[in-house]
């Protein structure tokens, strides 16, 4: 009988042990099923192209604005000094500026027009701007010290993406003209106030029925992504670290020009102490259409990257309330974007020009 019951105890602490065993192994069988994909050490690294995270957007001399003349986000600086440089031309154009001639009687130098600038170079959310006619160039550019302009014109924005020019916004640009003027010794011209503010209503409602922000969510089919996951696949591809944990950004061929593609996850995760152990099921590329050329293929390449990326990733491409986008739906869009760039070409404000990145800003 002893012997008997000391059988069975063996058997059933076999079996416990067994069941004991069993459930560690599954446990970590599906921890690891579970836990994000890592980075791969052994694959190319990342392509920084700058030790800095940057996040490059037009400058202020190409005419784009922040929130605040303090708060600029960073441009491409000298590590990327292989890419082409734009433009320089003037910034302000009757064709969605309000302008003002301010006359002189005799040349000012730069330094007494810059002294004479006002503090704030925005009148309520609208950029203000005051160029001068270059004495020895004899056209108009941007305020600059050591040079000598033999006449002004201030001009502000009609029309961004906060809303067209209002009668307040109008009257406040008069005052900081009227007041730079004086400051001079020179005479302001205004324009009609109602007659201003209806064009900029009018510029507003183009520019509303022609704004296009496209974005493309990637998610995960099964297990989860960590940060160095997204930025080593994404990095292959040319993204580059945004200013903000959490983005990355495709650079225009041109300096300081705004990306041409942006990639976003969440900043939590990218912030968090130890960034492997983040699990990241969702990222999104977006595209801002008005801020670059239609030459650059940009919706192509938005398409592309989209595509490619949830293929390497063992992802698939979403319209951000999870339901997947087919490829008739994307050539419908192509379709539909190649219409908005000529409604924009119409109007002289073919996509990625600069009355066209200022206009949709």
């Amino acid at each position: 009988m002893l012997e008997s019951m000391s059988s069975l105890q063996l058997s059933l602490a076999a079996i416990g042990a067994f069941t004991v065993a069993a459930v560690v192994v599954y446990n970590y069988w599906t921890s690891r099923k579970n836990a994000p994909r890592q980075a791969d050490p052994h694959r190319e690294p990342l392509h920084e192209s700058s030790p800095q995270a940057i996040d490059p957007v037009l400058n202020a001399d190409s005419g784009l604005s922040g929130p605040s003349d303090e708060a600029r986000e960073p441009v491409l600086q000298d590590t990327f000094t292989h890419l082409s440089q734009p433009d320089r031309k003037t910034q302000l154009d009757a064709l969605i500026d309000v302008l003002a001639p301010i006359e002189v009687d005799q040349p000012v130098s730069g330094d007494a027009a810059l002294a004479a600038l006002p503090s704030t170079r925005r009148v309520g959310t609208k950029l203000f701007s005051v160029e001068g006619l270059a004495q020895d160039a004899g056209q108009w550019e941007s305020l600059s010290a050591g040079r000598r302009y033999t006449a002004f014109q201030a001009g502000v924005q009609l029309a961004n993406r906060v809303g067209a020019l209002n009668n307040i916004e109008f009257s406040e640009f008069v005052v900081k003209t009227q007041a730079f003027a004086d400051a001079l010794g020179g005479s302001a011209s205004f324009s009609d106030m109602l007659e201003e503010v209806a064009r900029a209503r009018e510029l507003d409602q183009f520019a509303s029925m022609h704004d296009a922000q496209l974005s493309f969510t990637i998610c995960a089919r099964s297990a989860a992504w960590s940060p160095g996951y997204i930025h080593q696949h994404a990095g292959r591809l040319g993204f580059v670290a945004g200013a903000i944990p959490g983005r990355m950004v495709l650079p225009a061929a041109v300096q300081g020009l705004p990306p041409v593609l942006s990639l976003n996850f969440d900043t939590h995760a990218a912030m968090a102490e130890d960034p492997d152990l983040s699990a990241i099921r969702s990222f999104v590329l977006s595209l801002d259409v008005p801020q670059t050329a239609r030459e650059e293929r940009p919706f192509d390449r938005l398409r592309e990257t989209a595509v490619g990326l949830a293929s390497q990733m063992d992802g698939v491409v979403t319209d951000g309330q999870g339901q997947g986008i087919s490829e008739a739906t994307l050539d419908q869009i192509g379709v539909d974007l190649q219409q908005l760039y000529d409604a924009l070409d119409a109007r002289e404000l073919s996509a990625g020009t600069p009355q066209a990145r200022r206009l949709f800003s």
